[in-house]
């Protein structure tokens, strides 16, 4: 029999349907290789394996039942630790919450296990989603599984949903969920070799989703490939009517149409993502993608998104300011750390247990954001940022007047070296330079894997779509990943 681990969502489904085995071997297998590898990896903050075995237990006698089966399953899959899951610790990789556990579950991870998926465990990220590397965990870094050649250096997974590449790149979860708030999704899938889209704003519900910056995250699926994202986004995707922002839409049958033929497609290629100094191997991939799509039929236009260059002062201005809003409810009095000093008050508990219970990088968006909305600097930061934000939407209206979808880099590197840029928080936020717009301007886009760089590290790249056009995005992804025939895996070392 086939390694059961070398499996993907859709082999995981189909087998368990036709009975080639059975749910309960495959979340056995998943079950050991985590076990055997998390020590290493650090990609799990809690591991659930009799949550895995008992949703595989749940789908065997539905089969045998002759009841229908959902669309995950059989598929045993890593739950980013910022999605509440009932009766399982939730931390959103904090101090801050270490050892909350929800009396409820999220929608998204409703939907799942609704769908016949069972959960590994909960993955590690970085804390409160507020990072590119995965560095700032309370529960210690994320380690890829991939290496450079003759180098024992730990690279980053990339972030904030390293956990979720890492496990998915290892072999260790078939897929995983992540969140995107400005290219938490797509950056760690480009940097570890899998696939990850992040839907339109609103088309997965943030009900039960831990708040970073609430008008830009967004939960999507992290996978082997397309095929794989396109059947796990429809079952977390959907209307929520306890969402305010949920798209009141039906679901699309993604997976059903997915179609690489793209004649009669235009594509766009945005000038200003050319940057000085940019990658050569970043700017070889691209140049690839593009014969690549034309070679599927598409037209290829170049386009101006003429806003670009502001788009991540942008946001590293309206994500810290909702963030400190958000994170506003973590003062130790109702769940969570507390932190009460000898003869303290109110105010001295508060302070006390915000500086033991957020990291570095949690504490310097928060004092950013709570910065630009103080009286005398929310016009001249925070309302001129919302101004330009439109600007930037604009832009991308403009453009899909012209074109289907946009391709671009999903980063400006390939994976890094833990510890190579966390002295320089602007460096670090560099790596969202690609990501960042599509994401204040809630569009879809995706991340496939396309190449190696020189080091023989994964590169990805970005397709962006109309709002709701998951679909073309879809395809667009699967006509790369056709022609780039990615097969690179990390050697195991773990």
């Amino acid at each position: 029999m086939t390694d059961l681990t070398d499996l993907g969502v859709a082999a995981i489904r189909d087998g368990v349907a036709t009975g080639a085995f059975t749910a309960t071997e495959v979340a056995t297998a998943f079950n050991t290789a985590v076990a055997e590898a998390n020590d290493a990896l650090n990609a799990f903050i809690v591991t659930t394996p009799d949550a895995a075995l008992a949703a595989a237990a749940r789908v065997d006698a539905m089969r045998a039942a002759g009841e229908p089966l959902g669309k995950m399953a059989g598929v045993p899959i890593g739950m980013k630790d910022l999605f509440a899951t009932q009766g399982v610790q939730t931390t959103a990789a904090s101090k801050i919450l270490e050892g909350f556990t929800p009396e409820y579950e999220s929608t998204v991870s409703a939907k799942l296990w609704d769908a016949g998926a069972g959960m590994l465990g909960k993955l590690n990220l970085d804390q409160f989603a507020m990072g590119s590397s995965n560095e700032t965990s309370a529960f210690g870094n994320v380690i890829s599984p991939w290496r450079r050649p003759g180098d024992t250096a730990p690279l980053a997974p990339g972030g904030s949903s390293g956990g979720s590449s890492a496990a998915v790149a290892a072999r260790i979860a078939p897929a995983a969920t992540g969140t995107d708030t400005g290219g938490s999704i797509r950056q760690p899938a480009a940097f570890t070799g899998i696939s990850g889209i992040k839907p339109t704003y609103g088309r997965c519900s943030r009900w039960g989703v831990v708040a970073f910056a609430s008008s830009l995250d967004q939960a999507g699926p992290m996978a082997r490939d397309v095929t794989d994202c396109a059947i796990m986004l429809e079952a977390m995707a959907g209307f929520d009517p306890k969402d305010s922002t949920s798209l009141d839409l039906p679901v699309p049958e993604w997976s059903a149409a997915l179609s690489s033929d793209l004649r009669g497609k235009k594509v766009g290629i945005p000038r200003e993502y050319r940057l000085d100094g940019m990658d050569a191997d970043v700017a070889r991939v691209w140049d690839e993608g593009i014969a690549w799509l034309k070679d599927a039929g598409a037209e290829v236009i170049d386009i101006s998104l003429p806003h670009t260059k502001y788009a991540l002062p942008t946001y590293y201005i309206i994500a810290p300011a909702e963030a400190s809003s958000n994170l506003a409810r973590y003062d130790g009095v109702r769940y969570g750390l507390r932190d009460l000093p000898q003869g303290a008050g109110l105010q001295d508990m508060y302070a006390a247990t915000r500086a033991a219970g957020f990291g570095d990088e949690v504490k310097r968006r928060i004092l950013i954001g709570t910065y630009v909305l103080s009286a005398g600097f929310y016009d001249a930061y925070y309302t001129q940022a919302q101004k330009v934000r439109t600007l930037i939407a604009r832009d991308f209206s403009q453009a899909f007047e012209q074109v289907d979808v946009i391709l671009a880099p999903t980063a400006p590197t390939a994976a890094f070296a833990l510890g190579e840029n966390s002295d320089d928080p602007l460096a670090m936020y560099l790596n969202d330079v690609f990501s960042v717009p599509a994401s204040l301007a809630g569009l879809p886009a995706m991340s496939v894997p396309a190449g190696l760089d020189r080091n023989g590290l994964p590169l990805g790249l970005q397709v962006i779509g109309r709002a709701f056009d998951e679909q073309g995005v879809l395809d667009a992804g699967l006509a790369l990943e056709q022609r780039a025939a990615f097969s690179a895996r990390p050697a195991k070392w773990w």
